[in-house]
């Protein structure tokens, strides 16, 4: 297991990180995902932190609230000392009918960092992540909310999840104006299958600092190995019960088959190769990984140690590449002209 800074902080976590969108039971939106009781629940945490795992990612609405409990009662039940887990959740999620369960507004911010840490067991967590855009809050407002939360003590940092590079830009001046803290760290979507995050997010993150958590790095189970092209995604797993998230099929099994003789040259499966090619990435501080069981969990760490050579990665990308898109083809076009080292030309 290799470590990050996550982005430009000082603080070090795992490259890979345990997502807990498998624990808990109880029936929802979540259900086709989860389904852990705690005894499963803990025996995961075990083997992420046996494995060298730091890094521990759940949020308030994964099974109403259910996965936060199983994490704080695993981390309890093992001992494990709070200095030596990174603990990250998420608020935005409806977490109940009232007009004022969900969103970004003081009042919700406010109160699901408590029911969060009461439900974890902590005084605080280390990340303290808005889970998705509320068009209707004020982006000031929610962050003048998570700045009284970080200057409490209840988080140390603050990220954010599923925003447009503009907002996240917006937001980040918003905090420099007002001395606010500032995100550290974007949760997204991102596999080799789907790059979308390459247009704007990508060099976002790379001119302002912020790392990347990885969601979703099999695409809801398709690059598992199970789906080949010729195949559909019906029957069983977890992309039969949970079409998500949408991917262009036909690239994704154009990737497969180019990822197949890799994963085949090494005796290992294609979720592996599919892991490694986004670890190999400088602007991914960590990637989520979940699973249900042992041999899942396994499987994913063990991507840790998958080396891909520079060939295999520019096969890869070439396979994966994203259609091109206006104005980024305007911006090579503009570029390859522009001869910058030629002396400029004297106007009159």
């Amino acid at each position: 297991m290799r470590y990050n800074r996550l982005g430009s902080t000082g603080l070090v976590v795992s490259e890979l990180c345990l997502g807990t969108m498998t624990f808990g039971t109880d029936p929802g939106r979540f259900s086709a995902i989860a389904g852990l009781d705690q005894a499963e629940s803990t025996a995961l945490v075990r083997q992420a932190l046996d494995a060298g795992i730091n890094f521990l990612d759940t949020a308030n609405i994964y099974t109403g609230g259910q996965s936060e409990r199983f994490t704080g009662q695993a981390l309890k039940d093992l001992g494990v000392r709070r200095s030596d887990v990174i603990v990250a959740t998420k608020a935005m999620g409806r977490m109940g009918q009232g007009v004022n369960d969900g969103g970004t507004s003081r009042l919700h911010l406010m109160a699901e960092i408590d029911a969060s840490l009461e439900r974890l067991g902590l005084d605080h967590v280390d990340l303290y992540q808005i889970h998705g855009w509320d068009a209707h809050t004020p982006i000031e407002e929610a962050l003048r909310a998570l700045e009284d939360i970080g200057r409490s003590g209840r988080a140390r940092y603050i990220g954010v999840s599923n925003w447009a590079a503009w907002q996240i830009v917006k937001a980040l001046g918003i905090a420099e104006r007002r001395g606010f803290d500032k995100f550290v760290s974007l949760q997204a979507y991102y596999t080799v299958a789907g790059r979308d995050l390459e247009r704007e997010l990508v060099p976002m993150l790379e001119s302002e600092g912020l790392g990347l958590m990885v969601w979703s790095p099999l695409a809801g189970g398709l690059l598992s190995g199970k789906y080949r092209k010729g195949t559909s995604c019906e029957g069983e797993g977890r992309r039969a019960q949970f079409d998500f998230p949408p991917v262009d099929l036909g690239r994704a099994y154009d990737v497969i088959e180019a990822m197949a003789p890799l994963a085949e040259a090494r005796g290992i499966g294609i979720a592996q190769i599919a892991l490694a090619w986004l670890l190999h990435k400088p602007v991914v501080s960590t990637v989520i990984v979940g699973a249900k069981r042992a041999d899942q969990l396994a499987d994913n760490i063990a991507a840790c140690e998958v080396a891909l050579t520079a060939a295999e990665l520019a096969a890869l990308d070439t396979v994966s590449a994203l259609p091109r898109e206006y104005p980024g083809w305007m911006f090579e076009t503009q570029g390859a002209g522009a001869d910058l080292a030629s002396p400029r030309r004297e106007i009159r």
